[in-house]
């Protein structure tokens, strides 16, 4: 299965966002902590021209925190400023104008030199789709003004926000890039949440998710799924394909003759990894890359 999924609002929203680059103050660029690198869209760079970044590593309940601490040192030594939060339950958040703060001190020092009363902040948030983004703008708004859901692709155009009296954000919709050169990226999306149902292979993504989750986190998959026996070999499909049909049988996931319902055994599987269930989860190190 190939994972591609590039809406035409997408590209809109790319035009859109280089038109405002020139009202903007500072970038905040917000990942998905469970997969740093695979949530990381290599257009932005481009996209942003070099303006001030504040990197932000979301949904951190979830991830393993030992693995975040390896993420934010990588963008320190890539000279990002980073920041582990989570927008759902506000572990953090009220750092993030703090640090844009010390990220612009240098601008905001010269204004006043120069007799200035600083403005308020303008931000741009960026991301793929179904990060966090609009919860995240809620939560620094202290109200729900973005609308936010649990599957991509909810906020379709722009919308400037006020967050207090000093910093102001431009919500954008999230931006996926037309190509995985990749597919462990595509599937690693998928898992999460950030590639609509429709156009994946669910069965597909949960065989990639359990070879995953049952070499990384074998304990957490028997804990949550009371599974004894681990695959023999994580390259053999039989043996991941025998792990799901474990999973499916605990779940009663069973059609006439006892068969497994691969399809519904799958369903549960993503669902039970996205919602946090299996415990805190990183599919990606520093490490992967070397």
């Amino acid at each position: 299965m190939t994972i591609q999924w590039f809406p035409g609002h997408m590209t809109r929203a790319r035009r859109e966002i280089e038109a405002k680059l020139k009202l903007i103050d500072i970038a905040i660029e917000l990942l998905d902590a469970r997969v740093p690198l695979s949530s990381r869209n290599p257009m932005v760079d481009d996209i942003l021209k070099g303006k001030p970044r504040l990197i932000l590593l979301n949904k951190t309940d979830l991830a393993d925190a030992r693995t975040t601490d390896k993420w934010m040192a990588y963008f320190a030594d890539m000279g990002h400023t980073s920041l582990a939060i989570d927008a759902s339950t506000g572990t953090r958040v009220n750092e993030i104008p703090v640090r844009v703060k010390q990220l612009l001190h240098e601008k905001i020092a010269r204004q006043i030199s120069k007799g200035i009363t600083p403005r308020a902040v303008r931000g741009l948030i960026v991301g793929i789709p179904n990060v966090g983004k609009s919860t995240l703008i809620n939560r620094l708004a202290g109200r729900a003004i973005a609308a936010t859901g649990d599957r991509p692709g909810v906020t379709k155009g722009q919308q400037w926000i006020k967050v207090g009296t000093e910093m102001e954000l431009l919500d954008t919709p999230g931006i996926l890039w037309p190509k995985f050169e990749d597919q462990h990226v595509g599937m690693k999306l998928a898992m999460t949440g950030a590639i609509k149902e429709q156009v994946i292979n669910v069965e597909e993504v949960a065989f990639f998710a359990v070879k995953e989750l049952t070499k990384r986190y074998w304990d957490s998959m028997s804990e949550r799924f009371s599974l004894t026996n681990p695959p023999k070999d994580y390259d053999d499909a039989d043996e991941i394909v025998r792990v799901m049909e474990d999973i499916g049988r605990k779940r009663g996931c069973l059609v006439s003759g006892g068969r497994v319902d691969l399809e519904k055994a799958s369903g549960i599987i993503l669902r039970e990894l996205r919602a946090g269930n299996l415990g805190r989860i990183t599919l990606e190190s520093p490490e992967d890359m070397m």
